[in-house]
């Protein structure tokens, strides 16, 4: 491991010199743009790439000059007080740099001026001065090792965020939402216009928990009931009426909302099969990916999946997803009468081939590294148009959905928003393990949702 020993204040005198040369790689390109928030360096096509290869226009070469300064000269402890540099050129990805800084001037107690240089190939990239505070004692500190960072180069949800801008807030029921974490997710979703919410559940605890996070409450309506199941079966009946849009599952149990949802006689059923998709940005893949159902149908049968799949699809197209490629998963990709899974997806593919599911490319059985990635397409020679490109991801069952969903989250990097389907209103099902990106995204698409619906209700809505 690396090491770096400062030098003091009286130990550095003026004229004092020091050189590097580096070469600017791809990842540092990435990482100063996502700092920077030059966000044209992730675009998709490649004159836009090129065009943003330089070096943040400069940032690059005073990041470099920074790191001089605070690793070798003075080194460990030293402050960054000010700085006049003139950016002259800007620095392209696997060019070589030559970085120079020289001690110009001494003010005691511990400050000092140095001039700086940047040069590619004789030319000047950047030049001017930097004043520093100066360690007054020595110190040595190790280098950690740069860690592994995965870019998300499609940035799903902050598309998916921008595109709930220009709308107004959803009315949406926020069913018992009597821990920190659910209130504050609603109150986060309402503060950045995407909800408007309805809090659903006992007074007081909510007030409580209000209390101890130092919220306010007063520009939010709240409707008190007694206990959770009375949350859920009042938020239901709220939706019914039409006085919400959307739900938000809060601190109650999954089972207890969905009861209510799913009731024949008093809640939200329509001609669908409820099911619930995950909209998943993973950072490896060049596309959204929807993973459906790893939430609520435990083992579903065929026409189960009809329903499954034709409201991955609808969701699809809210979320600007056209014509959406959908892989009917299962362990192999060939039709074997040992194996349901396989014959559900010859049978759904078949489906689709007869206008029993529409709008949508379906294809299986697909194991899962042929549904994603092209080279295992090719090299098992599938001939598809979903194969290695898949927009949504189709499960055999709950268990495999949910390992799909979760492997993707927590050895992928992926960021996953949640949604329930098939009822009269869009239904966030919040998590604890849930980040606060995610909780936005989840309602940034319950948002989409609603608004989609507005225009075009639910099939078979009363």
């Amino acid at each position: 491991m690396t090491s770096y020993t400062n030098l003091t204040f009286d130990e550095i005198e003026v004229g004092a010199t020091l050189s590097v040369q580096h070469t600017v790689t791809r990842d540092e390109v990435n990482l100063l743009s996502l700092v920077s928030g030059d966000a044209a360096t992730f675009a998709a096509d490649e004159p836009s790439r090129q065009a943003c290869d330089s070096w943040c226009e400069g940032v690059g070469a005073e990041a470099l000059i920074h790191g001089l300064l605070k690793r070798r000269l003075p080194g460990p402890g030293t402050r960054i007080l000010a700085h006049e540099l003139q950016y002259d050129h800007a620095v392209l990805v696997g060019e070589s740099l030559d970085a120079t800084i020289r001690v110009a001037s001494k003010q005691p107690p511990n400050r000092l001026v140095f001039e700086c240089e940047v040069l590619r190939d004789g030319d000047r990239v950047l030049s001017g001065r930097v004043t520093v505070a100066a360690p007054l004692r020595h110190m040595t500190v190790s280098q950690v090792e740069t860690p592994a960072v995965m870019l998300r180069r499609n940035d799903v949800f902050g598309k998916l965020l921008r595109a709930c801008e220009a709308a107004a807030p959803v009315p949406c029921a926020v069913v018992h939402p009597c821990d920190h974490d659910s209130l504050m997710g609603a109150i986060e979703a309402a503060r950045q216009g995407l909800i408007d919410p309805v809090l659903v559940g006992p007074r007081a605890r909510i007030e409580a928990v209000a209390a101890e996070a130092g919220v306010d409450l007063s520009p939010y309506r709240i409707l008190s009931t007694e206990h959770s199941h009375a949350a859920a079966e009042r938020a239901v009946a709220l939706a019914r009426a039409g006085e919400v849009q959307a739900l938000m599952k809060g601190s109650l149990h999954t089972d207890e909302l969905m009861a209510e949802v799913v009731s024949g006689s008093s809640g939200l059923r329509t001609a669908r099969r409820v099911s619930h998709v995950f909209v998943m940005d993973v950072p490896a893949y060049p596309r959204m990916l929807l993973v459906t159902d790893a939430a609520i149908n435990i083992a579903p049968g065929i026409r189960d999946k009809m329903d499954i799949v034709q409201n991955a699809i609808d969701l699809a197209h809210v979320l600007g997803v056209p014509c959406p490629k959908v892989a009917v998963l299962a362990a192999v990709e060939t039709v074997n009468p040992d194996m349901p899974a396989t014959i559900d997806a010859a049978m759904l593919c078949k489906m689709a081939d007869r206008g029993q599911i529409t709008g949508g490319l379906v294809d299986g059985p697909l194991a899962f590294d042929n549904a994603v990635s092209p080279e295992a397409a090719q090299t098992k020679h599938i001939v598809s148009d979903v194969a290695g490109q898949a927009d949504i991801l189709m499960v055999p069952n709950l268990e495999a959905g949910n390992m799909v969903a979760k492997q993707l989250q927590y050895l992928a990097g992926a960021d996953s928003a949640g949604i329930v389907l098939g009822a009269r209103v869009p239904i966030v099902l919040t998590s604890r393990a849930d980040s606060v990106r995610s909780r936005l995204a989840s309602a940034a698409v319950l948002k989409l949702l609603a608004m989609a619906q507005a225009k075009a209700p639910v099939k078979g809505q009363a």
